[in-house]
Formats: C-alpha cells, sequence, structure tokens
C-alpha cells in the first residue's frame, strides 16, 4: 500500500454509497459522483439540455451561493484522502471545492442531515479541470456521511472517499461475520500481480458481473504463482472457505492455498508462522466453490495463493470473532465517533430507537 487511493472507496456505489442530496443537478445527475467505473465521455453527445456528460453538474449561477452533493458512504470509516474528479469538464468545471463530513446513527434523510455537525476534511482548495484532484484527509473520526461544497457551480465527474472501514459490531452480536469482507472493514495489503483487476474486488459484496469484477493476473511464464494477501477485518477463527471463480472460464486458476497468521504473535516473514487453513486444492472454472474447515487457530491475516495464475471473483471467509475482539472493536467503534454522533447515542444502549427508527447500520 503506497498511497491514500489504495484504500478503498468507502461511497462507492459498489458498497452501497449514495448520493442522499443535492440543491441542484440540472445538466447530469448527481448519483454519477459515486459510479465505481471510471467516467467516459463522447463528444458530441447531446441531449435536451446540452452535452451529455458523466457526471454531477449544476447550471450556471446567477446569483450568490454556492451547490453541494452529500453522499452516504457504503462503508462508514475513517476517511485519509479524496479525489475530486473533474474529468472531461473542462471549461465547466468548479474552480475551487470543499469536503465535510459528519457522522449519524440510523438513515437520516436530507432535512436531518442538513442540521447535522459538519467537520472539515478538505478546506476550500482550488481545482483543476479534467483532473483526479486528491486531498489527502487527517481525522480519526468515523463518518457516515460526507457533502461536497463546490464553489459557485459546474461540474465534477466523480468524488473518492477512501479510507479505512469501521464496521459497527452490532451488525454481528453473536461474532459470525464474514472475517475478510471490505464492508467489514478486510482489507488487501499485498498481492503478487493485478495486471487485469484489482484484488480488492476479491472482498467486494454480491456477486461478480463479470471478469471485470475480479481479480485477475497476467500469464505467467515461470515456475512461481500468484498470491494475495489479506488483512482480516477482525482476528478470528475461519470456518469457511469460499473460492469463486464465477466468469472466469478458460482463465481460472487451476488449484489454490490458503493459510493464515496471528501478526500479533507471529512474523508474518517468517514462513513457520503460517498455518494451514485450506491445503491445495483443485479449483473448477465459473464456479463457486465452498470449503467448510476447522481450524483451531485465530487469523489476523490470510494468504491466498492460487496455481498457477488466473482469476477470481470473490473470496469469503465466514468465521467467527471471540468475546474478546469483539469488545476491542466496540471500543474502535465508540472511540472513532464524532463527538454529536456520540452525543447522540449516548446513554449506552438508547442508539437503536432515535429518530430515524432503528440503525442496524449505525
Amino acid at each position: 500500500m503506497t498511497g491514500f487511493t489504495d484504500l478503498p472507496d468507502l461511497a462507492s456505489r459498489a458498497l452501497g454509497g449514495g448520493v442522499v442530496d443535492a440543491n441542484d443537478e440540472f445538466f447530469a445527475a448527481r448519483d454519477n459522483l459515486v459510479t465505481p467505473e471510471p467516467p467516459t465521455f463522447a463528444a458530441g453527445t447531446f441531449g435536451p439540455k446540452g452535452q451529455v456528460y458523466d457526471g454531477w453538474e449544476t447550471r450556471r449561477r446567477r446569483d450568490p451561493g454556492h451547490d453541494y452533493a452529500i453522499l452516504r458512504l457504503g462503508a462508514p470509516g475513517v476517511v485519509r484522502g479524496v479525489v475530486v474528479d473533474t474529468s472531461y469538464f473542462t471549461g465547466n468545471y468548479p474552480p475551487h471545492a470543499s469536503v465535510e463530513g459528519c457522522g449519524m446513527p440510523g438513515y437520516p434523510g436530507p432535512a436531518e442531515l442538513a442540521d447535522a455537525e459538519w467537520l472539515p476534511l478538505v478546506a476550500r482548495s482550488p481545482l483543476r479541470g479534467d483532473t483526479r484532484n486528491l486531498f489527502q484527509v487527517d481525522s480519526p473520526h468515523r463518518f457516515t456521511h460526507v457533502r461536497l461544497r463546490i464553489y459557485p457551480d459546474g461540474g465534477v465527474a466523480r468524488l473518492r472517499v477512501h479510507g479505512v472501514v469501521v464496521p459497527d459490531p452490532e451488525l454481528f452480536p453473536d461474532g459470525q461475520l464474514d472475517l475478510a469482507a471490505l464492508e467489514h472493514g478486510g482489507l488487501v495489503v499485498g498481492c503478487s500481480d493485478m495486471f487485469y483487476g484489482s484484488p480488492h474486488q476479491l472482498l467486494a459484496p454480491g456477486l461478480a458481473r463479470s471478469m471485470g469484477e475480479g481479480w485477475e493476473t497476467a500469464r505467467r511464464r515461470d515456475d512461481g504463482n500468484d498470491w494475495v494477501r489479506v488483512r482480516l477485518a477482525v482476528p478470528g477463527q475461519i470456518r469457511q472457505v469460499e473460492l469463486d471463480t464465477s466468469h472466469f472460464k478458460g482463465n481460472a486458476p487451476a488449484a489454490a492455498t490458503l493459510r493464515g497468521i496471528d501478526a500479533r504473535v507471529a512474523d508474518p516473514a517468517e514462513p513457520a508462522g503460517w498455518f494451514e487453513v485450506l491445503p491445495r486444492t483443485r479449483l473448477q472454472p465459473d464456479t463457486r466453490h465452498r470449503f467448510p474447515v476447522d481450524v483451531p487457530g485465530t487469523a489476523t491475516d490470510v494468504r491466498l495463493d492460487v496455481f498457477p495464475d488466473g482469476g477470481m471473483a470473490r473470496m469469503r471467509l465466514p468465521g467467527r470473532v471471540a468475546p474478546t475482539e469483539l469488545g476491542r472493536l466496540r471500543r474502535r467503534w465508540s472511540e472513532s465517533l464524532p463527538p454529536a454522533h456520540a452525543r447522540r447515542i449516548a446513554p449506552s444502549g438508547s442508539r437503536r430507537v432515535g429518530a430515524w427508527g432503528p440503525a442496524p447500520g449505525g
């Protein structure tokens, strides 16, 4: 991992992110801001309101003020950086923008969010057109929503909100969850190759719709094999391994192994610290493989090796978290809440019934 853009996009539609409010979207829809795919452009493509843009674009302001859009993060977390992507907006991009974040329990609507306590993530800053404008963020808080302000108006293709997922521990009160899931905080921390597809997609929610939504390596011409290492969302005991090669038909791996390690007590650089979760097992193309396993050891990280190369759509690792680890997760969650969010859920136990109803995703 070399920079914040290597971290998951918490606002992406692929994780369930969405745009819940915007004051204007006259020329291009606000929902494009969270589209996972890169923006595109076809010159000379005109609709009733002018050139069609793959982004969010407001009308030209003829009065004081500025425009804004509010995004719900698909996976709440600590924001490490923001990308305000103005790709293809050349004479109609905003000259400046700022970004704020807030934390709210439940599922607030635009009216509640308007009264939220917004904290600065990116101060008002100049933008360049047709550019991915990168801004590093230094904040310890877990946010559920972000607000993009553009000054005074214009078009933005995408807003990427990269960060570290901090899951709500009440989503898995019995300690059972997919330990590797991106939406729970699983994170790819290394891989041998990602020529055709990002390894982060292995941990994405839902089923892949095509090969383009999986991890795929280049063809190997040596005696080695490809691999990916994942830091689990929470240390736990793996009870099942799902390796999904859906859509990979002539390019699936022939076999795979999975090993685990408790990096709190063992050195990942030492082979002796790793234990077997799944022995070398033959894989079939275009198939969801599920393997029950009985591994007594607790893992903080896993390494998936594929032989010799190829593509995989998803990896799931259903397992169980010890009560002590759930306690640590609860402390991490509570300590990262913005002050306004913390006040809304106090006293303890009251957060499940609030102004917006039950809050399993709070």
